[in-house]
């Protein structure tokens, strides 16, 4: 129920005539003052949401996404088959870890209290990388496939770092707009160095396995034709 300045004078006459006409003008006073502290509680429970709200509620969905990310950046380096591609996801999870701390930094710089909100977007990536982990691929394809599976991952933090840093900005939270700038800044580099795994070897060799080249493939089949001719002349030798 919203309540008017003319509901709140009624009610309060209302009051005084149910009490008794032995109160006086300060007791009506003090009856419309406990209304109007009342009217202006439930105007502000019936506001509407603002900016800063959806940005409160970005940045504790966009902690929670991150604090996920610390646990399942060491079950991808531990898949992970490359070499260099074990060590940028080692890499990327001290990155991540320092953004939680950062994140933290946000919220105090904002005098809000730090706590996450789950984050179901990341949460399904993450699932979508578990059931990736458990294919039997061979190594190549496993690598990129596991390099896909971070780049959704970055792909979504990047877009959330970028509307937590556009609304930051807009509403002139300069220290958490900086501070937000280097998560960014962090994931897009993460991002392009799994790029430039994938493209630098991993992919071309999982295609290279996938469909072996006119040379490769007839050098397969002149093997297989010598085992096959030598298994048939076996039996000949020992007559």
């Amino acid at each position: 129920m919203y309540l008017t300045r003319a509901d709140v004078a009624f009610e309060a006459s209302i009051t005084v005539q149910r009490v008794g006409t032995s109160h006086t003008k300060t007791d009506l006073l003090r009856v419309m003052r406990g209304m109007l502290r009342l009217l202006r509680r439930r105007q502000i429970m019936a506001r509407a949401g603002t900016l800063h709200d959806a940005f409160i509620e970005e940045l504790r969905d966009t902690y929670d996404a991150e604090r996920q990310l610390t646990k399942a950046l060491p079950k991808l380096a531990k898949a992970a088959a490359t070499p260099a591609l074990k060590e940028a996801f080692e890499t990327h999870l001290e990155e991540t870890q320092g953004h939680v701390e950062r994140l933290e930094q946000v919220f105090a710089s904002l005098e809000e209290k730090v706590r996450g909100k789950h984050c179901d977007g990341i949460a399904g990536i993450i699932e979508e990388g578990k059931t990736i982990m458990e294919e039997e691929f061979d190594d190549s394809t496993m690598d990129a496939c596991l390099i896909a599976a971070g780049q959704r991952a970055e792909h979504y933090e990047m877009a959330a770092y970028g509307t937590l840093v556009a609304w930051a900005q807009a509403m002139g939270h300069e220290e958490a707009a900086d501070l937000l700038q280097q998560n960014l800044d962090e994931e897009k580099a993460a991002d392009k160095k799994l790029s430039s795994l994938a493209e630098g070897g991993i992919n071309q060799t999982a295609a290279d396995i996938a469909h072996p080249s006119d040379e490769e493939a007839d050098l397969v089949g002149a093997g297989a034709s010598r085992t096959a001719k030598g298994k048939a002349a076996k039996p000949s030798s020992r007559r």
